[in-house]
């Protein structure tokens, strides 16, 4: 059985067919269409100038009272921004006051407990001075002479001391012992070297007055020499012992 064979197509055939489909995809514009896109373009410009004329001329339809309330809330604000810039400025300045008083206060503190430690024989001192050296090799030299020096060159400023490595303080005592000299408990032996911090010109004068040290060492058949330095060092220390009697007495704020 045989089948009848089809016509081809022809082009313009093709053509119509294309033509068709166009048709058949474009929009229709009918009225309602049209209507609708007029009313979408017309809320679209009246919310476009109503944004602008909001941001841009917002004050220009406002009634002078308003516009006076406005300004004066402006006023207002400012005037609390600059007290409050003030407040600031005036704790700053309190706080750096503070602080510097602080600092002040402390660095006294310090200071004055530097002085007090060089004074009780606590904390090591350096300065200008002289090392004080009696030689005594026929033992003749008693602690009567030693204290002697000591009170010699306090009268002549000393400001700190020290005998061998014994600190000399306010409470140090002499005492004679078989085989030389206590010093506060501590025995030291010639040559006896005794080191002050001071003017040192001013002490080693004090050591060379008539019937001072130098002459009473040469008299029991010791030698006193006394070497000017530009910088002693007198670094013995003291333990501080609780007092076990004394109590500070308390300060009243007149």
């Amino acid at each position: 059985m045989t089948t009848p064979d089809r016509e081809p197509r022809s082009p313009e055939n093709a053509r119509h067919a294309w033509s068709r489909l166009r048709r058949a995809g474009a929009p229709s514009f009918s009225r309602s269409n049209l209507l609708a896109m007029l009313l979408a373009a017309s809320l679209g410009f009246a919310i476009i100038t109503q944004v602008r004329q909001t941001s841009v001329q917002g004050l220009e339809n406002l009634r002078e009272d308003e516009l006076v309330r406005i300004f004066a809330d402006v006023d207002q604000d400012g005037e609390r921004l600059g007290d409050e810039v003030r407040d600031l400025q005036t704790s700053l300045e309190l706080l750096e006051s503070r602080t510097t008083g602080e600092a002040e206060a402390q660095r006294a503190a310090q200071e004055r407990l530097d002085a007090l430690g060089i004074l009780a024989g606590t904390a090591p001192a350096a300065g200008p001075g002289i090392i004080l050296r009696i030689s005594d090799p026929q033992r003749a030299v008693e602690a009567t002479l030693l204290l002697d020096a000591v009170q010699e060159l306090r009268d002549a400023g000393a400001e700190a001391m020290q005998i061998g490595d014994v600190r000399i303080v306010a409470n140090t005592w002499f005492a004679d012992t078989p085989d030389g000299v206590s010093v506060s408990g501590t025995e030291v032996r010639p040559p006896y070297v005794i080191t002050a911090i001071g003017d040192a010109n001013t002490l080693a004068g004090a050591m060379q007055i008539p019937g001072g040290v130098t002459a009473t060492s040469r008299r029991v058949g010791a030698e006193a020499t006394v070497d000017i330095r530009t910088r002693v060092v007198v670094d013995a220390l003291l333990s501080v012992a609780t007092p076990q009697y004394a109590r500070p007495v308390p300060t009243t704020n007149p």
